[in-house]
């Protein structure tokens, strides 16, 4: 299993934690507290490797499309107004990840990245339509070769703590590349045109760099 970038030292600070616990009860002669200090610490500390995975996924680029940024479900597809960068109506998709999701976010259409900001916030339950607008989050908004502009957001939720994002104002990218990566538990909101042809819905399943969220060619 490869472990992202961004899993190195919190991996390391857990297996010290994992170790240091196990050892010290080690010491003793209670082979009931060795073995439930074991037990009760390991699942921990595998779930901490799970959740830095880093999948072998094969990224097909698909220009007239917008794949989809990460994995998780969708929670929102509705027409909304967007004020921090468009100003006007925008259509929105949101895709939620839980904790046991992959959590690297993935760049969902071609361009030059032409705006990001981060904004500090609040962590309430990423799901709730609030979240867009209070949580801590980050706006990254990619100019495609048409001049089409579409907005993607990183939300924190009440258990993430850290957004990392890796977007460069004036910087090409491709589906290829990574857009950034958020600890425990999170959402990302795309923006698109309204009248996009959305190819999801509500409670699916989606799979970041390969699932088809929207098709850009058809925009009514």
């Amino acid at each position: 299993m490869r472990i992202h970038k961004e899993g190195f030292l919190v991996i390391a600070v857990a297996f010290l934690i994992w170790l240091s616990l196990n050892f010290a009860v080690g010491m003793t002669e209670e082979l009931y507290f060795r073995c439930f200090t074991f037990l009760a610490t390991t699942p921990i500390l595998i779930f901490v490797l799970r959740f830095f995975r880093y999948p072998r996924r094969t990224i097909d680029l698909n220009p007239q499309c917008v794949l989809s940024p990460c994995d998780g479900q969708i929670v929102v597809i509705e027409e909304t107004f967007e004020p921090e960068y468009f100003g006007d109506r925008r259509l929105q998709v949101s895709v939620f990840m839980s904790v046991y999701n992959v959590h690297i976010n993935w760049i969902p259409v071609p361009g030059i990245v032409k705006y990001f900001k981060h904004h500090r916030g609040n962590y309430m339950a990423a799901y709730l339509p609030k979240s867009s607008t209070e949580n801590e989050r980050a706006t990254t908004v990619i100019e495609m070769e048409n001049g089409t502009e579409i907005l993607v957001r990183q939300i924190a939720g009440a258990v993430a703590k850290r957004i990392i994002s890796y977007s460069k104002i004036n910087s090409a990218v491709n589906q290829q590349n990574e857009l950034g990566f958020i600890r425990f538990g999170s959402r990302v909101d795309l923006f698109l045109p309204v009248g996009t042809k959305v190819n999801v819905e509500l409670c699916q399943k989606v799979i970041g760099s390969q699932t088809i969220i929207a098709d850009l060619q058809h925009i009514i």
